[in-house]
């Protein structure tokens, strides 16, 4: 690829929206929920089944239903995405973002995956 093909291609690529949020993954077989917040959004649902299949994902219950009754029990969904460029702190805005999922949904203990937050 020439110079500025490859150019031209970043700049490209600078230009694509970036987006940062909370997602939620269903156990359509219990009804549990797994929620968690991301600074980049792209993919994600891709990257979450690739450690899953894997045996690498950070949750062990969601881990551990999801080798049991296998990708077709479960569905994945964004709950909130807010453009990342237009935002200073993503780290705060993403926490906040994710509190008042948490407190809304309560995915903890027969009804999620979660852990509850210590306060």
């Amino acid at each position: 690829m020439d110079k500025n093909k490859r150019k031209e291609l970043q700049e490209e690529f600078k230009l694509i929206k970036t987006y940062m949020g909370v997602i939620k993954i269903t156990n359509k077989t219990n009804g549990k929920i797994y929620m968690d917040s991301f600074p980049n959004l792209k993919n994600k649902w891709m990257t979450i089944q690739m450690q899953l299949d894997m045996g690498r994902f950070a949750n062990s219950q969601l881990q551990q239903d999801w080798k049991e009754m296998g990708s077709s029990a479960f569905a994945f969904e964004v709950l909130e995405e807010k453009e990342a460029d237009d935002v200073t702190d993503i780290k705060w805005e993403l926490k906040q973002m994710e509190k008042l999922w948490l407190e809304d949904l309560q995915p903890y203990g027969d009804k999620g995956y979660n852990k509850p937050q210590m306060r």
